[in-house]
């Protein structure tokens, strides 16, 4: 290269790396925050103008990885005593115990007016969460996993909160019932696998999505907005759940659904149908869901009382448009086909267009029941089969495509 073209090259090469050292803090700041922590600070050694760059990352990202306990816990405090301006989203997972160090690290963070807070805590031991995290008045997302949750006296809310999500946590019926209340615009709602919580009473009126899956025996919900809801009961749930479960289960959580009477789309484990379908046969739910479009069930087939209980429900939701179901497997075979036979007569569902079946085994049971819907949904156009079977697929395909139907343009699917 000629001397005139090395000094012309070296010369661009100096005005680019001007122009990214000259870039705003706030830019510099966006570009390290995609880069670990670790790497971001390293970048204050590469010239003056860098050296305090990182100190504005609106995004902190932390795991202690294969970092060791004590350099962990220096990286923490270091990025939080340092930190400049607002952290915008905080997030923190550690696989080992920072039990002494939580509070600190909670304490500094209030001070940066974070938006979003992911805590996922993972060495196994319960986290009592420290009453400094609810000060953080600007809170729009909270994401926390294994810990204790109490609320201080002096709680004022979460004014801005619209997420919040809880896994694997301790608390009381009052403390989540205020937590909950106290937040005026949250719209996405998640409690999975808790502790301590008998009735669940959930007050949040611009809710939208909803997803429990725990112990509970009770949920009181007043939630005008709600458009999607995820009910189960967690099968895990008397492993460690401190307060006993009730004897009857099943009528509470008959009585929880007509809190969803408003609500467009709902979704329902197996061990939530199972204990809707526990003791008597149930004829009719608490409320008719004019509202509901979707429902998604996890079925077994061969349960003729969860069978029932699903025809129940379908039979209260007359504006269904959607129906997905998984089909699971169960020893139960030997219930009152009269009382199946009496309500399916009456089945009549005039705006289903589209069902699916999941893990589908060509049982008969399975069978018959696909032929119940094409009996009664006049407007039904589709339904799709997920082969998941050992049987033969293409005797159970003939059984399938001659099915009678009520409408010309029901078709079947299977995949």
């Amino acid at each position: 290269m000629s001397t005139c073209k090395k000094a012309r090259a070296e010369a661009t090469s100096i005005v680019s790396s001007d122009r990214l050292s000259n870039l705003p803090p706030e830019i510099k700041g966006n570009i390290l925050s995609l880069l670990n922590v670790e790497e971001a600070v390293r970048t204050s050694t590469l010239s003056s103008t860098w050296r305090d760059a990182w100190t504005d990352m609106p995004v902190i990202c932390l795991r202690d990885g294969n970092f060791t306990r004590t350099k962990f816990i220096t990286l923490v405090d270091m990025v939080l005593s340092l930190h400049k301006g607002t952290i915008e989203e905080f997030y923190i997972s550690v696989k080992r115990s920072y039990h002494d160090e939580l509070a600190r690290w909670m304490l500094m963070l209030s001070r940066r007016s974070p938006r979003s807070v992911v805590i996922k805590l993972n060495s196994g031991l319960e986290y009592r969460i420290p009453s400094c995290l609810f000060s953080m008045g600007n809170l729009m997302f909270l994401l926390m996993e294994n810990c204790t949750i109490r609320l201080p006296l002096l709680f004022q809310g979460f004014k801005r909160l619209t997420h919040l999500s809880l896994k694997l946590f301790s608390s009381t019926d009052m403390d989540i019932k205020n937590l909950i209340s106290f937040c005026p615009v949250l719209t996405d709602l998640r409690l999975v696998r808790f502790e301590g919580l008998r009735c669940l009473n959930i007050q949040a009126p611009k809710l939208e999505y909803l997803k429990v899956v725990g112990g509970f025996e009770d949920i009181n919900l007043d939630a005008p907005n709600l458009e999607w809801a995820f009910l189960s009961l967690d099968p895990k749930a008397k492993a460690y759940q401190s307060v006993p479960i009730a004897h009857d289960t099943e009528s509470y959580v008959r009585k929880s659904l007509g809190s969803l009477n408003d609500i467009k789309a709902l979704a329902i484990s197996g061990i939530f149908m199972k204990y809707l379908s526990k003791g008597c046969i149930l004829t009719k739910f608490p409320a008719v869901f004019h509202r509901l479009e979707h429902i998604c069930l996890v079925i077994s087939f061969s349960d003729q009382r969860q069978v029932l209980t699903a025809c129940s429900l379908l039979q209260n939701a007359p504006n269904l448009k959607k129906l997905d179901m998984w089909s699971h497997p169960s020893s139960t075979r030997d219930q009152d086909q009269a009382s199946i036979q009496e309500l399916t007569e009456q089945m009549q569902m005039d705006h289903l267009v589209t069902a699916s079946v999941r893990c589908f085994q060509g049982l008969d049971c399975e069978i018959d029941f696909v032929a119940k819907l094409l009996s009664w949904s006049p407007a039904l156009e589709e339904v799709e089969i997920e082969w998941k079977g050992e049987m033969d697929r293409s005797m159970v395909l003939t059984k399938l495509l001659a099915l009678p139907r009520v409408s010309p343009r029901s078709k079947i699917i299977v995949t």
